[in-house]
């Protein structure tokens, strides 16, 4: 299956990454470019198989499931549905402690998987979500880079 992958470097603890990831609402919307909107599904807070709706700002729709939840080291979703394109989409996110420079933080890798439907698209729609995907998972994580040195973002966690 194909897979995306984007790591950035953030000068922050580990907790204090992962928690900027998790943001919701308001301060979600405040740094991350890739959504429109998003909500959990019957909960206040993500946890594992907790689900959310999330509306991409480019448009499509998915709803997704929380598979692991481990607080301040990685997350990981599935996707339970979404655009009909997908065959599947899964997506994990880690964080690892490391120092640069003599700066403790943390490095963030937002990997991404995913499948394609119908079969007959694969040869030309792969290429495609490749360049995409990978354009919009790295405008996320540099995103997600200059909020976890926003104060406002900072103050929420």
């Amino acid at each position: 299956m194909p897979q995306v992958t984007a790591e950035h470097w953030v000068p922050v603890a580990p907790e204090v990454a992962f928690a900027v990831s998790q943001t919701t609402g308001e301060v979600r919307l405040r740094w991350d470019p890739f959504i429109r909107h998003q909500h959990l599904v019957g909960a206040d807070r993500p946890a594992k198989g907790v689900e959310t709706v999330t509306r991409a700002r480019v448009g499509p729709r998915m709803v997704s499931r929380y598979v692991s939840y481990r607080p301040p080291t990685s997350v990981g979703m599935t996707m339970v549905s979404g655009p009909w394109f997908f065959g599947s989409f899964g997506g994990g996110w880690r964080f690892v402690p490391e120092t640069r420079h003599g700066v403790a933080g943390t490095r963030a890798v937002w990997k991404y998987t995913y499948s394609v439907r119908p079969a007959v698209l694969r040869p030309v729609a792969v290429p495609i979500g490749q360049w995409l995907l990978g354009r919009e998972i790295r405008a996320r994580i540099a995103a997600f880079a200059r909020a976890c040195e926003d104060p406002v973002v900072l103050d929420a966690v």
